[in-house]
């Protein structure tokens, strides 16, 4: 099992740009693709981005395609969520995740098997 420790999340104003990041520890990171969601309240939890075990494939949900960026470290056992043009609909707990199944990456919740306690990020309009 991997251990997993967000942080970054806060208040932004609406067009603005958010940097979170996922510390890893307990296992060998490179055994795991990672992955982040995000739940609203009211609302399922959700994905987000995930990125494969070497960090050269990425998926990411339409809704923040094309402003968010997902990476990582292996080096440091981190994995990062670059987040831009922020909007009120981000809003949200964000929660990193880990993986070992046998897939490069996944977009399904049930698919990982660590997860962190959240950060939250609110967007003001």
């Amino acid at each position: 099992q991997v251990q997993l420790v967000e942080s970054g999340g806060g208040l932004v104003q609406a067009g603005g740009s958010l940097r979170l990041s996922c510390a890893a520890s307990g296992r060998t990171f490179t055994n795991y693709y990672m992955g982040w969601f995000r739940q609203a309240p009211g609302k399922e939890r959700e994905f987000v981005a995930t990125i494969n075990r070497s960090g050269g494939s990425t998926y990411y949900a339409d809704s923040v395609k094309g402003r968010f960026t997902i990476s990582r470290d292996n080096a440091n056992d981190t994995v990062d969520l670059h987040m831009n043009s922020l909007k009120p609909a981000d809003t949200a707990v964000y929660y990193c995740a880990a993986g070992r199944r046998g897939y490069a990456y996944t977009l399904k919740k049930d698919d990982y098997d660590s997860w962190g306690q959240g950060t939250q990020v609110t967007v003001s309009s």
